[in-house]
């Protein structure tokens, strides 16, 4: 006698293998280039809001360089984007098909957002907090780390978050063009074999994960809320 997911699921448990497959391809998908746009989207995001003309360390041209390439990559449509990165893909990974030839298209698509997403969580920061660290003698380095950065903690978790949400549409879509995970499996087992409740079970499950994910940013962004700036945090010099 078949259980109730057997009977609320028929056919997935037919596909259970390229279902399985398809949940690992996402989850690598979204963990590496989740963690290669995190590290080059907060890099650049600071560079935007410190070399900004009204920054703590103004540079008109690192300024305007990195303005432009952000601004050209977030204006491509990522479906666009996926075919546009093909050269370069392969000329990195040997492969523009499968989890190896998303990465590099994912981590173009997703560090404009996230750079633009840092850039207005550290612009935020109280200037006058800015303001006193310099006048307790913070170098450039002090004001990145102890202050933009420690006080725009709970923020840069939210946007964090954004980002992270945003990336997991992002591997459905490269899914969807070769590069497997649960978008493939939802098309090429849903909804080319008219098997409607696989594609409801990839919707479920998408939809979980991101509650998930959201439930997680908004319990941390309310923990690591922090307070003012500790007055021995730079050294006086």
């Amino acid at each position: 006698m078949n259980g109730f997911p057997e009977t609320l699921f028929p056919n997935l448990f037919d596909y259970m293998k390229e279902f399985q497959k398809a949940v690992s391809a996402t989850w690598q998908m979204f963990w590496l280039a989740g963690i290669l746009s995190f590290a080059i989207g907060l890099c650049l995001g600071v560079i935007l809001e410190v070399a900004k003309p009204s920054g703590i360390r103004p540079n008109k041209i690192l300024y305007s360089i990195t303005d432009v390439v952000v601004n050209i990559f977030r204006s491509i449509p990522f479906v666009i984007l996926l075919i546009f990165l093909i050269p370069l893909t392969r000329a990195i990974t040997g492969t523009a098909i499968g989890v190896k030839g998303a990465i590099i298209p994912l981590v173009f698509g997703c560090v404009p957002f996230y750079t633009r997403q840092v850039e207005t969580a550290l612009a935020n920061v109280d200037p006058g907090k800015i303001e006193a660290a310099r006048s307790m003698g913070c170098s450039t380095k002090d004001l990145i780390f102890r202050v933009y950065l420690h006080e725009a903690v709970p923020e840069l978790i939210r946007v964090t978050t954004t980002t992270a949400i945003s990336l997991i549409g992002l591997t459905t879509m490269a899914g969807a063009v070769g590069a497997g995970g649960i978008g493939s499996f939802a098309i090429n087992y849903g909804q080319s074999l008219h098997h409607q409740d696989i594609v409801n079970v990839c919707v479920i499950l998408l939809l979980v994960v991101v509650s998930l994910l959201q439930t997680l940013g908004n319990v941390l962004a309310k923990k690591d809320n922090q307070p003012g700036i500790d007055q021995e945090i730079c050294e006086i010099r």
